[in-house]
């Protein structure tokens, strides 16, 4: 049953914590030595969303999760170059306002920032890549549904501002840098609890 009641369900002290199915999107544009560009797959994953409230409408945001993404070099003086893939661990830290329930809908914003970790990063056709890890920004937008006093759905979107620096090792066919602003988009959609 729906809450129907007006009173905050969101209070100081309170955590939540929920399960989401989420799909990190790239909106990759770069700048790559020998021409051409760097291209990016999507990936959807399990990740949690957890939030801590410093009051009755201020939060802390985090999630926790890891996608993986293939990696490809586009129309460049070598042609289109196979450049494998990496791990992607996007720590994050927001903080969000969340606007009082009505009928237990809670929508929310935020801004934050993030430190992207590249990890695993497989070479692919060439010999070596090597993606330097990340200082970003972000905002954030979404709402909570309430399905009674504690049990929520959630649905989240966050848009990552994130550049990053990538030196390629092609061996006898020579070395490319590539910058690349990947401005992730990330879509949640989950199951949460309010403890």
């Amino acid at each position: 049953q729906a809450q129907a009641s007006d009173a905050p369900l969101k209070q100081a002290g309170d955590w939540q914590v929920a399960l989401q199915s989420l799909s990190l999107v790239p909106k990759e544009s770069s700048d790559v030595s020998i021409g051409g560009n760097a291209k990016v797959s999507s990936d959807t994953v399990p990740a949690l969303d957890i939030r801590y409230f410093l009051t009755d409408k201020l939060a802390l945001g985090s999630i926790l999760g890891s996608s993986q993404h293939d990696i490809s070099a586009i129309g460049t003086a070598l042609g289109d170059v196979d450049l494998g893939s990496s791990v992607v661990l996007p720590t994050t830290l927001a903080v969000q306002y969340h606007a009082a329930n009505r009928g237990g809908f809670s929508p929310y914003i935020g801004a934050g920032i993030s430190y992207t970790f590249f990890v695993d990063q497989d070479p692919g056709a060439v010999r070596q890549v090597k993606i330097d890890d990340s200082f970003g920004w972000v905002v954030n937008i979404g709402f909570d549904y309430f399905l009674d006093d504690t049990k929520y759905v959630n649905f989240d979107i966050k848009k990552y501002l994130l550049s990053t620096d990538a030196s390629i090792d092609a061996g006898p066919a020579g070395t490319a840098n590539a910058s690349i602003d990947l401005n992730p988009l990330t879509l949640g959609f989950g199951v949460g609890w309010l403890f």
